[in-house]
């Protein structure tokens, strides 16, 4: 009896195994890998980011208190929960955007080495894929992101849904879905996608970077250490910083343009990207343009590395193979025999 069970156990081990080699298509296991990990990279740097996010939009309780200072003090307003104010949301954002990023990032580079099979494998395909992957990403989840940012702008008292720093004109949202369908009813669908040009101008050229980076410091690394994890790791680490250093300004004009509704004294404001640079600069100073960017080293390097190892462990759990081992058959005759499982893988 013990021998059957053990041998139904492998058998239905063996059936998984099958199950996700041959039936689950490699655009799915892309998807469900990049959902993971970016699920669990994003919760884990959740209390970084709330801070950063304060510091963005300069919420005036939290000018000149520094770092630690932050963090007590949400402690105090609103509990250890409330560094994860508006994580839900931005999980809820992370994972089909991370998914659709990694998958685009796959399929684009695919497309392009199957429409232009002499175009070089190097860090210019790269920069070229993860930028388009970069910019579907956000079209297709941005709406999460403005939520995610109207939810961290507030910030709870003591007593259970009482709002600090928020005048009696100023909206005020329960959840996501509240969020989302009072910020619809006020704006419609361009309340949704507000702060979506910089976000786009941010974007392209940042996943861009991330990926030429990545791939061109892999490139200046010892063959018998390429497929060293902590390798890897460094390697989007260093990617992640470059790229998010280059493109930070863009970001906190991203932030500030997505709470403007929920200030007063920017009632009535609707500035493009570059005016918004221009005003933020000569009332602030440019230093405002990077205000939180310390947080956000912090926040990038553990967040790259965590979302670096569990894709790969989900990939290898998938059996998903490597961009190379993919983007081989393109350039050879297996090209022409297989069109079909390039396209869907």
């Amino acid at each position: 009896m013990t021998e059957e069970e053990r041998g139904r156990e492998e058998g239905n081990g063996g059936a998984l195994q099958d199950l996700i080699e041959g039936s689950m298509p490699l655009v799915v296991k892309e998807l469900v890998a990049g959902g993971v990990a970016g699920g669990i990279a994003k919760t884990a740097v959740a209390p970084l980011e709330r801070v950063k996010i304060l510091f963005q939009t300069k919420r005036p309780d939290f000018q000149n208190v520094g770092l630690l200072g932050s963090f007590r003090r949400i402690v105090q307003t609103e509990g250890l929960l409330g560094f994860y104010r508006g994580n839900g949301a931005s999980v809820a954002r992370i994972v089909p955007y991370a998914a659709l990023h990694y998958m685009a990032y796959e399929q684009y580079r695919r497309w392009i080495i199957l429409g232009y099979p002499d175009i070089g494998r190097g860090p210019v395909l790269d920069l070229v894929s993860g930028s388009l992957a970069g910019g579907t990403a956000v079209v297709c989840t941005y709406p999460l992101d403005l939520v995610r940012t109207k939810l961290a702008y507030q910030v709870v008292g003591p007593s259970r849904g009482k709002f600090r720093g928020l005048s009696q004109s100023e909206q005020v949202y329960g959840g996501i879905l509240d969020c989302i369908f009072k910020t619809y009813r006020q704006n419609g669908l361009r309340g949704l996608y507000r702060g979506v040009g910089p976000t786009l101008y941010g974007i392209f050229p940042y996943s861009g970077l991330k990926f030429y980076f990545y791939e061109e410091m892999k490139n200046h690394v010892p063959e018998e250490h390429k497929k060293d994890i902590t390798v890897k790791l460094a390697c989007g680490s260093v990617a992640g910083l470059l790229g998010q250093t280059i493109t930070y300004p863009l970001d906190v004009v991203r932030r500030q343009m997505q709470v403007q509704a929920l200030s007063t004294s920017n009632h009535g404001m609707d500035k493009g990207t570059l005016e918004s640079l221009v005003i933020i600069n000569r009332n602030h100073g440019w230093r405002q343009l990077f205000s939180g960017l310390s947080i956000n080293y912090l926040k990038v390097v553990p967040s790259v590395a965590i979302g670096f190892t569990v894709y790969d462990v989900m990939k290898s759990f998938l059996k998903v193979p490597s961009r190379d081992e993919v983007a081989i058959p393109v350039g050879t005759d297996e090209r022409n025999s297989h069109p079909a499982s390039l396209r869907s893988g």
